[in-house]
């Protein structure tokens, strides 16, 4: 049984050609740490010679966050983008100018948040921190 097929039965999702194909996708995006809309997706699945629409992209998109599999993040640029829930803690920048995603990670900021919770009486139990940013003139 292929490593999608589980993933969807775990998450209690039938295993259907068009959620494997859009796992697969996410799966192999998730490597080059890329955040694709469902349009992305969509594109993607046309390209690759796949029969699914978009409202089924959609869809499945909406099923897996809710079981899951994906996380959604609605930035600042106006449409949500997925990734692969793989349970690693990340913050975002987001480049105002491409829309390009960056993950990172860094232990100073995430133990500063949890100070700054602590000292307002506060325990820090989750954060989204996204920066936007634009790339430097040279």
């Amino acid at each position: 049984m292929s490593a999608e097929n589980q993933e969807l039965r775990n998450a209690g999702l039938k295993v259907t050609l068009p959620r494997v194909k859009i796992l697969q996708l996410l799966d192999a995006a998730e490597g080059s740490a890329q955040h694709m809309s469902a349009e992305d997706v969509y594109r993607a699945l046309l390209d690759a010679g796949e029969d699914v629409g978009l409202a089924t992209v959609y869809r499945v998109l909406t099923q897996f966050e809710s079981a899951g599999l994906v996380t959604r993040h609605n930035f600042e640029t106006g449409h949500s983008v997925f990734e692969l829930a793989k349970g690693e803690h990340h913050d975002h920048m987001v480049c105002v100018d491409s829309n390009e995603v960056i993950e990172f990670h860094d232990e100073l900021i995430e133990e500063r948040q949890r100070q700054i919770a602590e000292d307002h009486g506060f325990e820090l139990v989750d954060h989204s921190l996204v920066l936007y940013v634009r790339r430097k003139e040279k």
